[in-house]
């Protein structure tokens, strides 16, 4: 026997079918297959707030100035886990500009105790630094209105200690972009030590 279905039913079972394409679209392409962008979110007081699974992005290098090489005073001991938002990694790629909007998220990572005057230690692997617990992050967005003031980028620190900061004021221009207007190779990013965002290396 069939059953006679009602109109609600009917209504109900149209609804259903006409959401599956939308369902089946992958959440993390953007137009003309790049994928989608993650851009900055900020509190109504304009702070930034912590950006989401920034380990899903796209990994680009981890300079390393440890205390035992900086006579104990380095001021960046930790590994600096750098990664960039992956929308605006490839419109990078493609134009050779970081676009406005681009977030670099740095999570900085202490180093595992020394055993050596140099702060190095030995493991299977050989006499070297090994990563140790997480220290916290900084975070780098290109804004050229919002950040007028720094050069177009702003800089905000989550902690120098775990757990991160949910939300960061942004740094005036006398810590953070001062250094980078100083030093960084390109755009205020230290391109020179990221094979991946360097114009002037190529990846095998």
């Amino acid at each position: 026997m069939f059953r006679i279905r009602t109109p609600l039913a009917v209504a109900a079972v149209l609804l259903t079918c006409s959401a599956l394409p939308a369902l089946a679209q992958s959440p993390s392409t953007g137009s003309e297959g790049q994928p989608a962008r993650y851009l900055p979110e900020y509190t109504a007081s304009g702070d930034l707030k912590l950006p989401k699974n920034f380990h899903e992005w796209i990994y680009i290098g981890s300079p390393l100035t440890p205390n035992g090489l900086n006579n104990g005073k380095a001021n960046f001991p930790e590994y600096h886990n750098v990664y960039i938002e992956p929308g605006s990694y490839a419109i990078y790629k493609k134009t050779g500009k970081f676009p406005e909007g681009t977030i670099m998220f740095k999570e900085l990572q202490l180093t595992k105790e020394g055993q050596f005057p140099d702060g190095s230690r030995t493991e299977p692997s050989g006499r070297g630094y090994f990563p140790a617990a997480f220290n916290g992050a900084d975070v780098t967005v290109k804004d050229s209105k919002r950040f007028e003031a720094s050069g177009g980028w702003g800089y905000f620190n989550f902690n120098h200690h775990e757990p991160k900061a949910l939300t960061a004021t942004v740094k005036p221009k006398s810590e953070c972009a001062f250094c980078h207007l100083a030093s960084a190779k390109k755009d205020q990013v230290w391109t020179q030590f990221y094979r991946l965002l360097d114009d002037d290396t190529k990846t095998p």
